[in-house]
């Protein structure tokens, strides 16, 4: 992705002028500067050009909003123009589009207008690869569906060569059916998702969902790092039954390949639609035609994850389609922060495995949840790695379907597994493997400061320097703090932090 904007022609529009005239007749190099606050009713088209450069389609009050790298808010939008449909997707790419670059613009609906998708990047059904759209940038925009009634989808991103960096997306909801702020199933990557507010009441970010029309598409090469996913607590208990928006998770991956999830914060999920896993990397050939989707070679790494009903679920393979399984998961170093209790309605397990993934290593985490650490179930999974983990037994610790705690379940759904390192609090040391620590309460292992914020060990904890790797147990608070998981939630969420 570029690095410096276009130096062709400035091409200004004030409120009233044709938007999709100027698109048409903008050249690569190309910079339309839509006048702040004005209303540009589409819908639109990116149209596809010859040539390599850019077209930048931008705010021409660009100066007032937050400097690159720095995320806006609706407090921005008084400096944005307002692109706007009714009925149909505000803005589409035609096939082949490339080098477009939108920058500090508010895309939404009508007033009181449902729309399925804000801005749709690729044809769902379009089982031609090369038409897929690319080289496409969305920086410093605010994109949100209407307040009263709802959006499913603020980005449709069946393309390639994408980047979404310091916007904010919110309002994406939907009663009866899921919603989300991106989601991508169609287009082949690369994709990056860079330092966004992700407010969505389905899936906030999900790749997969649909089977892909390209014969073989998995989306690949994945940076989402930096980002807050979060759900509004407004939506927990609803006014009115047409307000009872459908709930999942905060993050899935379907169908990916090669995916980084790193320094971000995923904030609020409850029972609703479903069981209330904040994080799914669940295998779905989901209409039954693509059955070579996988998840696999994914990096979870660096996050907080909180207030949520339960944790991590990985499922090795599709349990309704064939599928490819999941593998070469490392989930490392994340704070796993308020799992479980009744606020989020119950569960409370930190990680469920089932159905065969394999080579999955959980290692350095730090989690307070109410329920079990590890729920297995199906096919036995080989090469499973659960090392240096600060944890709670609660009531079975690491079990499974038809197993008992501990032992009996490492050896039938984790033969050869190495478990070591781990600090189990409250648990029984003849259940488990040697190389593992059993304190009898929390705060017995001496947290420095606040747990639930930075659960650094004292110097004086007898797990300090006791990991398997010779550093402490647990999560590396200074390294989860320098890559900002926290820092990058909005003022408020970082004072709610503290």
């Amino acid at each position: 992705m570029p690095q410096e904007r276009p130096k062709g022609r400035n091409i200004e529009l004030a409120a009233g002028a044709d938007l999709q005239s100027a698109l048409n007749a903008a050249r690569p190099g190309d910079t339309l500067s839509l006048a702040a606050g004005a209303t540009f009713v589409g819908p639109f088209t990116l149209p596809q050009k010859t040539g390599a450069g850019w077209i930048v389609v931008r705010s021409a009050s660009e100066d007032r909003l937050p400097s690159t790298t720095n995320r806006v808010d609706p407090s921005y939008a008084r400096f944005m123009p307002k692109l706007e449909a009714n009925g149909e997707p505000v803005i589409t790419a035609a096939p082949g589009a490339h080098n477009y670059w939108l920058v500090g613009l508010e895309i939404r609906p009508r007033r009181g207008v449902f729309l399925h998708d804000l801005v749709r990047l690729g044809a769902e059904h379009d089982a031609h690869k090369q038409n897929a759209p690319s080289s496409i940038m969305i920086e410093r925009c605010y994109l949100h569906g209407d307040a009263d009634v709802g959006s499913r989808r603020g980005l449709a991103m069946n393309s390639a060569c994408t980047q979404v960096s310091d916007s904010y997306f919110a309002d994406f909801k939907e009663v009866g059916a899921d919603s989300q702020a991106i989601a991508a199933w169609n287009g082949p990557g690369p994709f990056r998702i860079v330092n966004n507010y992700l407010e969505a009441a389905g899936e906030n970010l999900m790749f997969g969902g649909a089977d892909p029309s390209v014969q073989g598409l998995v989306p690949s090469d994945i940076e989402i790092r930096q980002n807050y996913f979060k759900k509004p607590l407004a939506w927990k208990t609803p006014a009115s039954q047409d307000k009872a928006w459908s709930v999942k998770n905060l993050f899935e991956l379907k169908n990916a390949r090669r995916v980084l999830i790193e320094g971000n914060l995923f904030e609020n999920n409850w029972v609703n639609a479903q069981s209330g896993f904040a994080i799914l990397m669940t295998v779905r050939n989901q209409q039954g035609g693509a059955p070579w989707s996988v998840v696999e070679d994914v990096a979870f790494v660096n996050n907080v994850v909180r207030h949520s009903a339960a944790g991590v679920y990985i499922l090795g393979h599709d349990d309704n389609w064939p599928s490819g399984q999941a593998k070469r998961i490392r989930i490392a170093n994340n704070l796993f922060d308020d799992i479980g209790g009744t606020t989020w309605g119950g569960g409370g397990t930190l990680l469920q495995l089932i159905g065969g993934p394999v080579d999955v290593v959980v290692d350095h985490n730090t989690g307070f949840h109410t329920y079990n650490v590890i729920m297995a179930e199906g096919v036995p999974q080989q090469r499973f790695v659960f090392s240096n983990n600060i944890v709670q037994q609660n009531q079975y610790g690491i079990i499974g379907t038809g197993t008992g705690p501990g032992l009996p379940t490492l050896s039938t759904y984790f033969p050869g597994a190495v478990v070591t390192g781990n600090v189990i609090v409250g648990g029984d040391k003849a259940s488990y493997p040697p190389k593992n620590y059993f304190p009898a309460t929390l705060n017995d292992v001496r947290f420095a400061e606040d747990l639930h914020t930075a659960p650094r060990l004292a110097g004086s904890s007898p797990y300090h320097d006791m990991a398997s790797d010779g550093t402490d147990v647990g999560v590396d608070v200074a390294l989860l703090t320098r890559l900002a998981a926290l820092a990058h939630a909005p003022p408020q969420a970082r004072a709610d932090a503290k």
